[in-house]
């Protein structure tokens, strides 16, 4: 798993990962082809792959499945300037497979396609996910 490019932060805009207990909010991508591309959470009808920047120097996407985390500890994920379901913290696919274990996100989880994709598909919706980085 490859998490925030930054050192873990539960702050907005850190751009790290947040620690502490997180559960699922929302899930998205069910059935959307390997590697597909969310913006906004919703599918773009192409994987990364199919893009024209696809490559090695392609920035870090949203991809083929979405668990999107939100803080349940409030003062420390949870509240004013630290909430992770507004700082839109999920556990996604990656668009760098080869380099997944390069701490390169804005603050979520990425995980490789098969792992989201089995992840995404055996846990219940509301689950707790501890997180500590």
């Amino acid at each position: 798993m490859s998490s925030g490019r930054n050192p873990p932060s539960n702050v907005e805009d850190s751009e790290g990962t947040p620690t502490g207990l997180h559960r699922i909010a929302e899930k998205y991508g069910e059935g959307a082809a390997p590697g597909t591309v969310f913006i906004g959470r919703r599918p773009q009808g192409h994987t990364f792959r199919e893009r024209p920047d696809a490559g090695p120097g392609q920035k870090s996407l949203v991809t083929t499945r979405i668990l999107r985390l939100t803080g349940i500890q409030s003062g420390i994920n949870a509240g004013p300037g630290i909430d992770s379901f507004a700082r839109y913290i999920y556990i996604h696919g990656t668009n760098r497979p080869d380099a997944w274990t390069e701490n390169v996100s804005a603050g979520c989880l990425l995980l490789r396609d098969p792992d989201i994709i089995r992840l995404h598909d055996t846990i219940p919706l509301g689950s707790l996910v501890w997180i500590e980085v």
